[in-house]
Formats: C-alpha cells, structure tokens, sequence
C-alpha cells in the first residue's frame, strides 16, 4: 500500500504541476522562477557543503553552501516574480520579506505577488511607485509565504515520506518508477530539482532521481541525434541542461518523453542496485546528478552505478530512435520551417 500510495501520489504531483505551467496565468514562467531558485540555492548547498565543504574541508566553501540552502524561499519569491516581468526592486523587497520560509510557501507569495504587483504600480503615482511599492510588497509576501508554509510543507514532506517509506520496502520497482517519471519530469517544461527540492527528498529516493537524470540524459542526446530533432549543439544542450530545448521537447513530446521513461527507469534502476544514496534534495539534473552522489557513497560505486546508469540510458536512446526512426520531426517555427538556429536558454 505504500508503494501504490506513493506512487500515486507522485503522479498527482507531477499533473498538478503540468496544469499549473500550461494553464495558470504566467505559469510556464513562474515555474521557470521556481527551477532557477532551485538552482541558485540547493546546487550550490549540494556542491559547496556536501562535497567542497565536508567532502574535501573547505571550511569557508562549506559555509557558502549553508547559507545559500537555506535561502530557497528568498530566491523562489525573488526570481518567481522577476520571470513574470516584476520590477527587480520590488522582487527582491517581497523575497528578502520572507527570509528562513521554505522554497514552495516562497513560490506561492512570488506567484501571487507576480499577478497583483502590476496592478498595485499602476495605481501608485509615477515616482513613488518603487517607495510605496516596497514598502506594500514586503509584508504582503510575508504573510502570504507563512499562512501557506504549515500545509504546503506538511502536504509534500508527507508525499516525500511516503516515497521514501516505498523506495525502502521496494527498492528495486521504486528505483524504475521513480527513475522514468523523474527524467521525463527533468526533461519537461517543468522541474524535476524544483519537485525534489519541494518534496524535500533525500537518502535512496534522491539517489534514484540524481542517477536517473544523469543516465536519461545519453537518451535525449542519441533520440536528437538519431531523428534529427536539432543541431549537434542542441543533442549536447539537452545532455546538459534538458530545459534549454524547451520549445522543441515540446513539439516533439511523444518520441522524446516515451524514450526518456524507458532511460530514466534503467538509470533508476542502476541507483536502486547500488543503494546509491543522495542527502542533498533538488540535485535532480544531469550534471548535479552526477557530481552530488560522490559527497555521501564510496565513489567507486558511485561510478559503477554511473557507468551502467550511461549503458541503460544509450540502450534507451538506440531503442527509442529505432522504435521512432518514422517519426517526422515537428518544427518549432511553423509548418515546414525547420530551425537549425540555436535557441536562446530559459533562464533555469
């Protein structure tokens, strides 16, 4: 019951989050917001305090990335807003407002801050808009953010435990179920180091997602190789960083997110035979993924786990691109107009 409990609830997750970014006024946007916070604090907590800090004892190194952990609800409210073309200023009035509140409750104080602060500018007089403006934002952020912390951080650190309680009892079956959902998940408009952030995943449940973005990530450059889905540079692109071919996963959902479910779960399932374990949430991408388990197992497995994360996620991309070797590439430029331009990165 845990294991279908969590599961299904993981899945809900995942369908809330992909309504809000496709119908929610601005939502692409702020959740673009909500993964570059996930970005600037919990990677560099994951690289500075787990492996510069205590892995190689860099004291002062193992302080930056203390702090920077515990500024996910600043940086969510912060680059929330910013995304939704608030004025900077009055961004970081309303993140700093809500400093030692988590990275979701500051997500939703962005959001909604993100909707009203225009309309309260407009109704403030030419000069005085930036003043009055932070002075307003500020407490309205505040108490946005800590009215919506005790059920938001309840809701998901119940949905994290269940996951992790599942991935104990049932390594194996949760390290494929988890392993393909989290890659199609990094690989989607949305976030995957957003969600594991929020969900506060730490131990073999993370292990799993790093492992598995790492791996599905050989997938998504031989699927864009093998049916032609872009340049040489953006198969290496959607290696690296998934999000910054946004547009063209999206015109191409169905080969893309069926090989990155078949790669993720074989990725997955590497991480959950090698009980690989990763006490830094929100590392669920390529290259954190590759790098944040080395702070916490014998590095030797971390490698082998690595290695045959790869061999699943090539294995993938072969299988994929031979299943949809038909498959016609759809342009993100219109009817029989294909881009071989780079595109510019989300800033994610």
């Amino acid at each position: 019951m845990e294991i279908l409990l969590g599961t299904m609830m993981l899945i809900a997750m995942l369908l809330i989050f992909s309504v809000f970014s496709l119908k929610a006024p601005k939502g692409q946007q702020a959740m673009s917001g909500l993964a570059s916070a996930a970005i600037a604090t919990f990677l560099v907590e994951a690289i500075h305090l787990y492996i510069t800090g205590e892995f190689f004892g860099m004291v002062f190194l193992g302080e930056v990335g203390s702090v920077s952990g515990s500024m996910g609800g600043v940086a969510a409210v912060t680059l929330t807003m910013i995304q939704m073309k608030v004025n900077p200023v009055l961004a970081v009035s309303a993140g700093v407002a809500v400093g030692g509140v988590g990275i979701l409750p500051g997500f939703i104080a962005g959001y909604f801050l993100g909707l009203l602060t225009p309309h309260i500018e407009q109704r403030i007089p030419a000069g005085m808009n930036i003043i009055f403006g932070a002075l307003l934002v500020a407490p309205l952020a505040r108490m946005i953010a800590i009215t919506s912390a005790p059920l938001m951080d309840s809701t998901l650190s119940g949905i994290g435990q269940m996951i992790s309680v599942a991935a104990v009892q049932s390594p194996i079956f949760m390290g494929i179920i988890l392993g393909g959902l989290m890659k199609v998940m990094c690989t989607s408009p949305l976030s995957s180091m957003a969600l594991t952030a929020m969900l506060g995943l730490t131990g073999l449940p993370m292990g799993i997602a790093a492992i598995a973005t790492f791996g599905g990530a050989f997938t998504n450059g031989i699927v864009f190789s093998k049916l032609k889905l872009g340049d040489r540079g953006q198969s290496l692109a959607i290696m690296l960083e998934p999000l910054t071919q946004a547009d063209i996963v999206s015109a191409n959902a169905i080969p893309i997110y069926t090989s990155n479910l078949l790669g993720g779960a074989l990725a997955g399932l590497s991480a959950a035979y090698f009980g690989i374990i990763n006490n830094a949430p929100g590392t669920a991408s390529p290259i954190p993924g590759l790098i944040a388990p080395f702070a916490f197992n014998s590095p030797l497995t971390v490698l082998l786990s690595l290695f045959f994360a790869m061999v699943g996620g090539i294995f993938a991309g072969v299988i994929g691109a031979g299943f949809f070797r038909n498959y016609q590439p759809r342009s993100t430029k219109g009817e029989g107009e294909k881009s071989n331009k780079p595109m510019e990165a989300p800033a994610v």
